[in-house]
């Protein structure tokens, strides 16, 4: 069973998610917030699998609530999906930065939205190639983070290049055709890359690349 937390400060897009996400029989609501500070003690409480967070919030922003989220040892197994009317913007970069797993556009079709909180509750980021260009763009402008590279050295040779074709915006499958390996072996190697980097999920080993300049515009 999918446990989900919803925290969104409009009723009637926590009535319409919900209702959705009642219909399944492998996804339950365990709880809803109407701002990141209840929906922080709520997912303390109840330890969603899914925290589906709105971007803007009162009393605490979804950005916040995402890095309190994810900097809490308790809630490492909640995986934080942030919810906009936005679509690609500004938020994009900030929130995985945060420790967001994902990206859901409010206007998603109904199949597509209970597909995402599937693959999300697998562990596996939400990031469309699109987002990840996103995050090209502003590394272009940045320099590298002090520090940015630590623990890249712990990985081996194999565990670079899935960790670089992740950044990439590639799935399990097209690793494995890359590389030539399985689909299991490409998870594998991206599993242990994400324990050696402390990374949460995916989202964050493609922040972690372009961060350390293992990936960058010019070699994508």
């Amino acid at each position: 069973m999918i446990r989900v937390l919803l925290a969104d400060d409009q009723p009637l897009v926590r009535s319409g998610f919900r209702a959705l996400l009642d219909l399944e029989e492998d996804i339950e609501v365990v709880a809803e917030a109407g701002d990141g500070m209840e929906g922080l003690a709520l997912a303390r409480e109840h330890l969603p699998d899914i925290a589906l967070v709105d971007v803007q919030m009162p009393v605490l922003d979804g950005i916040e609530t995402t890095r309190r989220i994810a900097a809490d040892p308790d809630l490492a197994g909640v995986h934080v999906v942030i919810l906009t009317n936005y679509g690609m913007d500004e938020y994009v970069f900030h929130a995985l930065r945060a420790g967001a797993a994902g990206f859901l556009v409010k206007d998603i079709l109904p199949d597509d939205f209970l597909h995402a909180v599937r693959v999300a509750a697998r562990g596996d980021a939400l990031l469309a190639p699109s987002i990840t260009r996103r995050l090209i763009d502003q590394y272009v402008t940045q320099p590298l983070a002090t520090g940015a590279g630590a623990g890249l050295e712990e990985l081996t040779n194999r565990e670079r290049e899935t960790v670089a074709l992740v950044a990439r915006g590639l799935s399990n499958d097209a690793i494995a055709d890359r590389l030539v390996i399985s689909p299991l072996t490409a998870k594998t190697h991206i599993n242990r890359a994400m324990a050696k980097l402390h990374a949460r999920d995916r989202a964050q080993l493609v922040v972690l690349a372009y961060e350390s300049g293992l990936v960058t515009p010019r070699n994508r």
